[in-house]
């Protein structure tokens, strides 16, 4: 599956790297929500992860740009649990919400379950 990973911290970022490509993923990497959405536009994913607390554009603001043009599936990361954060998420287009710190294997699992809902 090609997915889209925006994420800012840079060890976040290649712990999910080295997670998702041991996976067999395809991999599209971006460090703020700008660069983001440039890579969905240029890269089509099937699937974007992306943290909620960005440089540029939060990944709220992704979210919304992204749902504007079609309905790629989104995995919204975030150490915020605020209940409103993930209300706001979701209302948005969300598809799946995690709270930060989590277990690679826990994202690992939800990924497996969006390529058996979107195979079909």
């Amino acid at each position: 599956m090609k997915i889209l990973i925006a994420e800012d911290d840079e060890l976040m970022l290649r712990t999910l790297e080295f997670r998702l490509k041991k996976d067999g993923h395809q991999l599209i990497l971006a460090r703020d929500g700008r660069e983001a959405l440039e890579k969905i536009d240029q890269f089509l994913p099937e699937l974007v992860i992306t943290d909620i607390m960005m440089p540029y554009l939060s990944g709220l603001e992704v979210v919304a740009a992204l749902r504007e043009k079609d309905q790629t599936p989104i995995i919204m990361l975030s150490a915020m649990g605020q209940e409103d954060i993930v209300l706001e998420a979701f209302r948005l287009g969300a598809d799946d919400f995690i709270t930060k710190p989590f277990s690679p294997n826990e994202l690992s699992v939800r990924i497996k379950r969006f390529m058996l809902v979107h195979s079909r």
